[in-house]
């Protein structure tokens, strides 16, 4: 059986969660998208959720998932006899890093075709604390039952160095990342206002450029300028398997809080994440805003060959 890694406080009792579970289910969400803010903290390596207040909670922050999240639909109806679904784990932890630049913009990476789990995927850098990220692959049920169950935990890292610094000190690990680009806030709000899960996402402002730039990686690690199309970050999931270039659901998710961010004049409040006085993040070179829970739809990955700074 795998270490516990995620742990739900109900009715002030500790209760881990079997695969197959809702985390926001079992919380008491209701059957849409959310978010819904909840109390965590981190333990001994598990992170502890609660819809409540509880003595060692650090933060209330929303907790999400996709509107066709496949453990939702196991509570709606009964699993199919025989299913090849996991008996000895239940629900993993994940971290990805929403890292902002001095002129205030995002990194994100794209993994590579190679990968057996969400190829061609734009995601924030990230990892796993065990081999194993609420996220779900496959990130519907009409892909066909889920091998993997993850919550996956955004930190927002804010640097003092602009793109170009950061960009000439990123090593990304060509096996896993085959791309990765800066967003800034008027291309990150069209990606996040995408819709995921209906078949035609909002129209972008009419202001937008019709594509971002990129960098692209050789095989040997080499780098070279590219293009992407809008049309490609603004892709949905679709509802059978595929492996399009797309942002995956949770970091639209993520992209959504961090624009808050940038857009909050006072401390944020607690369902928005952990607030760090302004003079303290002068004194430190980086910081942390939130861990941000997200529900179904991630994936798992693991981009540098080191942990993220």
């Amino acid at each position: 059986m795998a270490a516990t890694r995620v742990l739900l406080l109900l009715s002030g009792r500790p209760e881990s969660v079997s695969f197959v579970q809702s985390v926001c289910g079992l919380l008491g969400a209701g059957s849409g998208p959310g978010p819904w803010p909840m109390y965590c903290s981190l333990k001994r390596g598990q992170l502890v959720l609660s819809d409540r207040p509880f003595p060692s909670a650090s933060a209330r922050l929303p907790l999400q998932r996709p509107a066709f999240c496949p453990f939702a639909a196991f509570n709606q109806q009964p699993k199919a006899p025989g299913a090849p679904l996991p008996a000895d784990r239940g629900v993993d932890l994940g971290v990805a890093i929403i890292l902002q630049s001095s002129d205030r913009t995002v990194l994100l990476t794209r993994r590579t075709r190679t990968l057996s789990i969400y190829p061609n995927l734009w995601v924030p850098p990230g990892g796993h604390v065990e081999l194993h990220e609420e996220s779900a692959y496959p990130p519907r049920l009409s892909w066909g039952f889920p091998k993997y169950h993850h919550i996956v935990l955004y930190l927002l890292v804010i640097s003092q160095e602009s793109q170009q610094q950061l960009q000439a000190r990123i090593q990304p690990n060509p096996s896993e990342v085959s791309a990765f680009m800066w967003l800034g806030p008027d291309v990150a709000a069209a990606v996040a206002a995408t819709e995921d899960g209906t078949e035609i996402p909002r129209l972008p402002p009419e202001d937008l450029p019709p594509s971002v730039l990129a960098v692209e990686l050789e095989e040997d690690g080499r780098a070279r300028p590219s293009v992407l199309p809008m049309s490609t970050l603004l892709r949905t999931t679709p509802p059978i398997a595929e492996d399009k270039e797309r942002v995956s659901t949770g970091t639209k998710f993520a992209l959504g809080l961090w624009l808050q961010h940038l857009g909050s004049v006072t401390p944020l409040s607690c369902e928005s994440g952990a607030y760090m006085d302004p003079d303290q993040q002068r004194k430190n070179r980086t910081w942390t805003l939130f861990p941000q829970t997200r529900g179904l739809g991630n994936e798992v990955h693991n981009p540098f060959p080191s942990p993220p700074p």
